[in-house]
């Protein structure tokens, strides 16, 4: 059974940093596309950040809105992704999901197969 298990999230000022981590149980980790979604109840799933696998020509994606404050990465050998989060803003609160993909870096939520269970980010001003 495939089981992505976020952490990290919680309450910092606005100005603040927040690592999230997800760990992957249960699938080959190196061969997945990585994802962190982001909701909030009054708007769609986004995109924030994405990290492919290995070897592929479009190794990162970030959103407009997070480019040069979050850096995504992963640890292969810890089946462990994480989003280094700094110089967060107030709408950058929502609940933060992990998704994988067996297959490039798509932008689209659907096409994501496994989704953990989210962790809530509160940024406050």
């Amino acid at each position: 059974q495939v089981q992505l298990i976020e952490s990290g999230g919680g309450l910092v000022q606005a100005g603040g940093s927040l690592t999230l981590s997800c760990t992957a149980v249960g699938l080959s980790f190196e061969w997945y596309t990585m994802a962190w979604f982001r909701q909030d109840p009054e708007k769609e799933r986004e995109l924030v950040a994405a990290i492919g696998r290995n070897g592929e020509s479009r190794g990162t994606y970030y959103a407009d809105s997070v480019k040069s404050r979050f850096t995504i990465s992963r640890t292969n050998s810890e089946n462990t992704m994480y989003l280094q989060m700094n110089s967060l803003k107030p709408e950058d609160t929502a609940v933060y999901y992990c998704a994988a993909r067996f297959a490039p870096i798509s932008t689209t939520a659907d096409e994501y197969i496994y989704w953990g269970q989210g962790t809530q980010v509160t940024i406050s001003s």
